[in-house]
């Protein structure tokens, strides 16, 4: 075990002001961080433990805005039940992620910041055009996930919030990889109380979530599972590994798709 120096930070300034020693790193629910230090991936020479901050935690309600603190976590935000009445989508979606363990250890803010491909929460900011609030800037989803483990986080930026319009109708549904829960493909699919649509996928991009355009077109005339049937998805685009070809993900796509709007709409 090597060394490493360990800060419980009082406020987001402190955690910010304490960023700057060395190599530091924040730590919130450590779901991927600890594992990467166990095995040499990270090596940090500070901790900058932000899980303990009030001002981070939370979920709000407050007319057609949702808003979650950075550092809430997965247990919370599917168990909270303004939020279930708001977006239930969403609430299902957190249900979905890892196991027990990690849903009452891991934080919203620390899976969006870490951006895993097959990440669930980068779809659901991304279709519900949700905002990255951090200690600096607030930033549009659409501009804050660049690519694979890539955000526009700056150095000793720090998310502070996620905040979202209440969607008129949301709905996600995954393949997931039996063993870490991790989607194969997710697809979370929303339809704003303007009308718009907008339809994100996780799990299958080569370059991490994206939006499905032939999906959204589809859905544009009308929000059913059965607007999509003939709906085919290009694999050029998607990854292919020992869990499945890009050409199955492509199928899966759809599949996933269809039942996120089928959900939708229950």
């Amino acid at each position: 075990m090597y060394s490493v120096n360990y800060h419980r930070a009082a406020s987001v300034a402190d955690a910010e002001k304490l960023l700057g020693k060395g190599e530091a790193k924040l730590l919130s629910g450590g779901m991927t961080l600890i594992p990467a230090m166990k095995t040499r991936l990270a090596a940090p020479s500070d901790l900058v433990d932000i899980s303990r901050i009030d001002a981070l935690k939370g979920i709000t309600v407050s007319g057609d805005t949702i808003t979650i603190g950075a550092a809430t976590t997965h247990y919370e935000v599917a168990e909270n039940a303004a939020l279930k009445k708001a977006c239930p989508a969403l609430a299902h979606l957190a249900s979905l992620i890892g196991d027990p363990a990690v849903r009452h250890k891991g934080t919203i803010g620390g899976s969006v910041a870490n951006n895993d491909p097959a990440a669930d929460y980068p779809a659901a900011l991304l279709a519900l055009g949700a905002t990255v609030v951090t200690n600096r800037r607030k930033i549009a989803a659409e501009d804050f996930f660049t690519g694979l483990f890539e955000t526009a986080l700056e150095e000793g930026e720090i998310i502070t919030a996620v905040s979202f319009p209440v969607p008129d109708k949301a709905g996600y549904e995954k393949f997931r990889n039996p063993a870490s829960r991790y989607a194969i493909a997710g697809v979370f699919a929303a339809r704003g109380k303007d009308g718009a649509v907008r339809v994100a996928v996780t799990g299958a991009g080569a370059d991490g979530v994206f939006r499905s355009s032939e999906i959204e077109q589809a859905l544009a005339s009308g929000f059913s599972a059965a607007a999509l049937d003939g709906v085919t998805v290009p694999a050029g685009d998607l990854m292919s590994d020992i869990h499945a070809s890009a050409e199955y993900r492509a199928h899966l796509v759809v599949v996933m798709a269809k039942r996120a709007v089928a959900a939708a709409s229950a």
